[in-house]
Order: C-alpha cells, then structure tokens, then sequence
C-alpha cells in the first residue's frame, strides 16, 4: 500500500519509518518531477532532496541523508546530481540510480539542446540584447557562487591564504594546466595546515563493496588515462569531444559552477566555441531547472560538426551530457570505501579541504575573466549585475527571476553601453 500510495503521489504516514527499496519506474517519475522544478542551484537542489526523499516519502533516514551529502560534497562531480544517482541506487538499484539521474537531468539537457538549436538561427539586435543580457546573469550567479562558497570553503585564515595562492597563480600564469597546479598546491596547502578539520556525518549505507568500489575507481582513472592517448590522433574529432567533458567532469570540485573555468579554457582557446557563445549558455542554463551540468548538451550541439542535422547535433549533445556526468558517478558509487578512510584520516581531510579552499580562488578569476571582462562594458551593465547579485544573495529572489530581470534590462537599454 505504501508503494502504490507513493507512486499516486500521495505521503506515507508520519510515523513510517524508512522505506528503502521501490521500483524504477517510481524513482523515474519522482526524479524527473524534481528536474522540471528543482530551481536555484545545487544546494537548492539538496534542500529539494531532503524534503521530498526524507521528509515526504520517507525512503532513507535524515542521518542516511546526511552522510549521503557528506559523501558527495568531497568528490569530484556535481554533487547534488551524485546525491539523486545514490538515492535511486538505494532504492531500486543500479537501474534506479540511472532512472534518477535520467529524471533529474532530461528537462534541463532538453532545454539546453533546444537553446543551442534555436540560439544561432536568430539575428539582429533584440538577440544581442538577449545574449548580452544572459551574459549579465552569469556574472551575478558566479559572484554569487564564490560568495557563499568562500564563506563555506574557507572559513579560517589558512584555508583563505590558499584560495589567495590559488587565485595568484591563475592571475600570474593561467591556462588550465596551472588551474591543476593551483588545485595541486591546495591539496599539499591543506595537507599540512588544515589536518584539524573533522567530518560530521556518519558513512551512508550504499549497496557497494569494496570490490565493486575497486572496479568503478579503476574504470574512473582508465578513462581519464585513456580518453586521452585515444584522442591524440583526432583531437577536434567526436572523441576529442567525449575526451574533454570527461576530463572536466572528473576535476570538478566545490560546485557545479567550477565547471565554466574548466570547460572554458578547454573549449574557447582551442577555438570549439566562442567566448560570447559560451556565455550565453552559461547565462541560458541560470533559467533551467535541475543540474547545471546540463550546460554540456547546449555545447556539445554547439560543437557538432558545421551543417549537421538536428539527429546529429542531439548524437553530440547527448555524449558530451552522459561523459561529463559519467567521473562523478563512478566515483559517486565507489565512495563508501573512500568516504571511510578520508573520515579516518587527518591528512586526508586537510588535503580536501584545501582542494576546496583553492576552487574558490579558482572561480574567483574565471568571475574577473571571462566573466566580467566581456559582459560588464559600461556602468548600466554593472549597475543590471549588481541588482541581480543582490536578488540572488539578499532578496533570496527565485533564480528565474534574476534571469527575467537581467534580460528585459537589457532589452530595454537596447544592449550594453
């Protein structure tokens, strides 16, 4: 009864306990109701998660819950993302935890792709004003992001000075392989200064051994090795795609939005998209609801080969979303093990914690540049960022809002100063 009630979308009785196992078809339609409504942002997301999963339909504990997050937030990936792919592992195993992730994730990779579709098929000086206005609204989430991520991640002296160190590399010397340093001296920073800081949450019940564990851990590093070496021979080809996404996928750390810097210098350097495209996507993917890894299908429609049909731009868009998420989940369904020795660990946890602690610094400078440098060109352009910024951060305003806002201001200023 308490299945078919469920499913009807009806609330278990108050005083049920935990109700862990369910069936995937169920897990699909309660995934994909969030991903159409789940607004704001991963930790918006987890907020989502806890009072429909715990609160509302009682299918794991609010400690389960807690160590859940805890797992997620150390790994790399989209954490909110990884907390929906174990929650459908736990309740109807391997094919929920894919019909979780394909629920929370289908609404917004579809309006992304369709973005991507329609965006470079309109012209003249209203889309300007749209793209320039959505450029706008990355500026306020990302200064958003490192606001509250900086009060988060580095709450003391010592874990600030590394964000610093990492911030003043990136500045100095730049390009991605100095994003991987700064995250190298984070991890060393955090290593011996940070080994006080301590883990609240219990380890989570997850239907995965240690065997297993070793297994996904050994596809995770084989991929990130092989990707690689594969792509050399072909490197703008459909596998140098896959290759970039996935590597970018298994570095991010500290949030979903860590992932503009990291798909930026991979992506527009190398001269796969433009800057002024990419942000406009970026700025596009603020308005959709679920993940904001969805951002991988506009790009991957972006990058499909010149003149390809729309059968084609979705095959593209549709490999690059599966292998940006694909490191996050593989290490997501190895964790358990992992989540136990970092708990055991001092060491262990003072390098994550300065990992963290440089990934602010790390979106601190993609905030300055791209960010800032090619959306705020005159003082209406600051002025439009920082009411947003303040929608965001102090007015708790819906980030649909924020975006409505940013984009009819600056259609109604005809676009940039």
């Amino acid at each position: 009864m308490t299945d078919a009630k469920e499913v009807a979308g009806e609330s278990p009785p108050i005083d049920a306990g935990p109700s862990e196992r369910g069936g995937v078809v169920e897990v699909f339609a309660v995934a994909l109701g969030l991903g159409l409504t789940s607004f704001g942002g991963p930790v918006a997301h987890l907020g989502y998660f806890e009072r429909t999963y715990v609160r509302r339909r009682r299918w794991l504990s609010a400690d389960d819950y807690a160590g859940l997050v805890a797992l997620c937030q150390m790994l790399p990936g989209p954490a909110s993302s990884q907390v929906s792919f174990l929650i459908g592992l736990r309740r109807a195993s391997w094919a929920g935890a894919l019909a979780a992730w394909l629920g929370f994730t289908l609404p917004s990779a579809v309006l992304m792709f369709a973005f991507a579709w329609l965006a470079p098929r309109l012209t003249g000086p209203l889309t300007q004003a749209i793209l320039h206005g959505l450029k706008l609204v990355a500026v306020a989430v990302v200064a958003q992001a490192v606001w509250s991520m900086a009060a988060k991640l580095c709450p003391d002296l010592r874990r600030a000075a590394l964000a610093v160190v990492s911030a003043t590399l990136l500045l100095l010397f730049g390009g991605p392989l100095m994003q991987l340093v700064a995250l190298a001296v984070g991890a060393i920073g955090g290593a011996l200064l940070c080994r006080g800081v301590q883990s609240q949450s219990a380890p989570p019940k997850l239907p995965v051994g240690r065997r297993a564990g070793l297994v996904f851990i050994a596809l995770f590093l084989g991929l990130l090795i092989g990707l690689p070496l594969a792509a050399q021979a072909a490197p703008r080809s459909w596998l140098g795609m896959v290759e970039v996404f996935y590597k970018t996928g298994a570095l991010v750390f500290g949030g979903g939005h860590v992932v503009l810097p990291l798909l930026r210098d991979a992506l527009v350097p190398s001269g796969w998209v433009s800057d002024n495209t990419f942000l406009a996507g970026y700025g596009a993917a603020q308005a959709m609801p679920g993940p904001l890894f969805a951002f991988a299908a506009y790009l991957g429609a972006i990058i499909a080969p010149h003149g390809s049909g729309i059968g084609m731009a979705a095959l593209w868009s549709l490999a690059a979303l599966v292998f940006i998420f694909l490191p996050g989940m593989l290490v997501a369904a190895a964790g358990l093990p992992l989540w136990n020795w970092v708990g055991h660990h001092s060491i262990a946890r003072g390098a994550l914690a300065g990992v963290n602690a440089a990934v602010v610094g790390v979106l601190g400078v993609a905030l300055y540049n791209p960010i800032w440098t090619s959306a705020i060109l005159g003082a209406r352009d600051l002025a439009i960022a920082l009411i947003a910024f303040m929608l965001l951060e102090r007015w708790r305003a819906p980030p649909i809002l924020m975006v409505i806002f940013c984009v009819g201001a600056a259609v109604t200023l005809a676009g940039p100063a």
